[in-house]
């Protein structure tokens, strides 16, 4: 792919003036616009920080890619701008950004935008090329330099391919010691992966491959992307390589690389220190990988590779044994969501039909405790033990969680159940890895599994079971008989939650909690799902009336992005309102709280319950009182969007 062929002279931005990440995202979406690239650049900012929402293109190294694939863009094109000043762009590394390459893929591109950010990571790779860049003064000048940085890497490419066929010819012996006693090249092989797959997977990418090559090594280096694993590693390639280097920050197949030496290190390592990973990885200086029993797709290591990659870098405790519960949580939801409907469709049946309908009672089996529902604690449970333990810990997980449903010990206790066994599996590799050589093939298919689910079974059934069934049978009764003052302020506090990260972990956890009590024995009239569904759809219809009713306080952008908040607040979308969010958090996240809380608390005012998950106003009539749900939804969203707009200084005062 030319990246000349969509950088666009007349797009380019040479000096650009914007300090702040929302005015430089803002500055190069006006110069697409003004091109006629894009056609609504409303949607188009929308999508650009729908993005930055799942983590900043602030890649560091004074780079930014922000990039937006949607039916706005016209034209594929890529934005280069180049500021002097440095823009806080909430880069990766905590620096300024300098370049920035605004990447712009219509609808219907396929993955076009993945390959741009591919090419481009790859290219600015080079500090040489880098430094070329800001001290080009001419939109001429920046796309000469690109094609003969990619002149160049296409020529490079050419040659190492017609290299190959007697490279071939020479490898008659595929072991390392061979290649080393006949003159060979060392040889090693390379995963990098980042958590979105982007420019950090290619850049390690290119930054191990270039130098290997200046240190006479040869590489093969898988990628895995957001579309997932390319140029993936050959059997025959593993087999040969002297070393394994895992330059990753998310799930990679490890269960392959069973009995080689391994590097797991984070993806920045690989860019910043690949000298010294491709060196270890030449030496067979790294610890020997045990798969025990780890699947394809797991994201462990073994009880020695494991060591080694904390040494490349971990992370704090709270954000481990978070991601641990959003892996239970992210597995459990398609049950909830899927279940939940059909029930709610029950519920609304069994209102015109009567109990023993055939439907009813069909849709009732399918999604409740003798369906999906049935499956939630296990689940929740097994994926929270395979986050922590890995493939050994899911069954002692699923099982733990499947005691915890018999003893009745509900959402607590599956949570329990997971980070136990999941725990359990860690204490076991530690307590047998002093066993003999001839035993470890023992550990995944007899130790582990006999071993995990006896401990983990024998501490639910004699402790966690009993105490948490106490502890939610107490939940459930007290949620029960809460009188109106005391639910009223327990939905203030759910529905202002739903609005204070927007999706993130406040948000989440008063959805989980809803979801809990909803998911319960008995328990499935949903009147916490009302106060958080309704706090959940107040701030993006809160934005959409601000900027309706109140236009001289937005710009003509911010006025069209209004309008696609009232779509996504009737479905239940918070995120919808995050660009407003980010741009004015004080303000707007002040205002939305508010109203979400009123909303959420209204809902428990007039005893409303939404026997159904997710869906906002579509489910909306399976409500025992619909209309009152709307009125609280529109009652908080009035409340957030009068506040916003009476704080907000007008437009021409800003």
């Amino acid at each position: 792919m030319r990246i000349t062929d969509l950088m666009i002279k007349e797009t380019m931005i040479m000096d650009l003036q914007a300090v702040t990440k929302d005015a430089a995202i803002d500055e190069m979406i006006n110069s697409l616009a003004a091109s006629g690239r894009i056609h609504d650049p409303v949607l188009f900012k929308e999508m650009i920080w729908k993005r930055e929402g799942e983590s900043s293109t602030g890649i560091g190294g004074g780079i930014g890619m922000p990039h937006a694939k949607t039916s706005a863009v016209k034209e594929p094109t890529v934005v280069f701008a180049k500021s002097r000043k440095g823009v806080d762009f909430e880069s990766l590394d905590g620096e300024p950004a300098y370049l920035f390459f605004m990447i712009a893929a219509p609808e219907g591109a396929g993955s076009m935008h993945m390959k741009t950010l591919a090419a481009l990571s790859r290219l600015l790779i080079d500090a040489d090329f880098i430094q070329k860049l800001m001290d080009t003064e001419t939109p001429e000048k920046v796309t000469a330099l690109f094609d003969v940085r990619q002149d160049e890497e296409e020529e490079q490419k050419r040659r190492k391919e017609a290299a190959k066929p007697v490279k071939a010819a020479q490898q008659h012996d595929p072991s390392p010691a061979a290649a080393s006693s006949s003159g060979e090249k060392p040889f090693v092989v390379a995963v990098t992966a980042c958590p979105t797959g982007i420019a950090h997977t290619f850049m390690a990418e290119d930054a191990l491959k270039k130098t290997a090559q200046r240190m006479g090594v040869d590489i093969r280096v898988e990628t895995n992307g957001s579309e997932g694993a390319n140029q993936v590693l050959t059997e025959e390639e593993i087999h040969r390589a002297a070393g394994v280097i895992v330059a990753a920050d998310k799930n990679v197949d490890m269960a392959r690389f069973n009995g080689k030496p391994v590097l797991q290190r984070p993806v920045s390592d690989g860019i910043r220190k690949s000298e010294e990973l491709i060196t270890k990885a030449v030496a067979g200086d790294a610890p020997i990988y045990r798969s025990e029993g780890v699947a394809a797709g797991a994201s462990r290591s073994g009880s020695d590779a494991q060591q080694e990659n904390v040494k490349g870098g971990g992370r704090g405790i709270g954000s481990k044994i978070y991601k641990d519960l959003m892996n239970g949580i992210s597995h459990m939801l398609p049950f909830v969501v899927g279940g939940g409907i059909l029930l709610a469709i029950s519920f609304l049946f069994e209102q015109l039909a009567g109990t023993e309908h055939p439907i009813v009672q069909l849709l009732q089996t399918i999604g409740g405790g003798g369906g999906a529902f049935h499956f939630l604690i296990p689940v929740l449970a097994g994926f929270i033990a395979l986050s922590i333990g890995d493939r050994p810990a899911l069954m002692p997980g699923m099982v733990g969680g499947f005691l915890a449903l018999n003893a009745n010990s509900g959402f607590l206790g599956g949570l329990a159940a997971g980070f136990l066994a999941g725990y359990v599996v860690l204490f076991l590799r530690r307590g047998l890895k002093g066993l003999p050589k001839a035993l470890e093939g023992l550990k995944p298919i007899l130790l582990y599994p006999v071993l995990g689910l006896l401990i983990t079974g024998t501490i639910m059934y004699y402790l966690f079971g009993p105490f948490f069934s106490w502890i939610n049978t107490g939940l459930i009764d007290f949620l029960n008989n809460l009188g109106t003052g005391n639910a009223i302020i327990l939905g203030l506090v759910l529905g202002g939650m739903m609005a204070i990260d927007m999706g993130g972990p406040f948000n989440k956890a008063a959805y989980t909690f809803a979801i809990g009590v909803f998911t319960s024995s008995g328990n499935t009239d949903g009147a916490w799902m009302a106060a958080v569904m309704a706090g959940g759809m107040v701030p993006p219809l809160a934005i959409a009336l601000s900027t309706t009713f109140f236009k001289k306080k937005y710009t003509e952008q911010e006025r069209k992005s209004g309008v696609t908040n009232y779509v996504m607040g009737l479905s239940f979308i918070t995120e919808g309102a995050i660009p407003f969010a980010a741009a004015d958090p004080l303000r707007v996240l002040t205002s939305c709280i508010l109203g979400s809380a009123v909303a959420g608390g209204l809902t428990q005012l007039w005893s409303i319950n939404v026997p159904a998950p997710h869906g906002g106003i579509f489910v909306a009539a399976l409500a025992n009182h619909a209309l009152l749900f709307l009125l609280a939804v529109v009652i908080g969203s009035v409340i957030s969007a009068l506040v916003l707009s009476l704080w907000k200084k007008p437009i021409e005062a800003k």
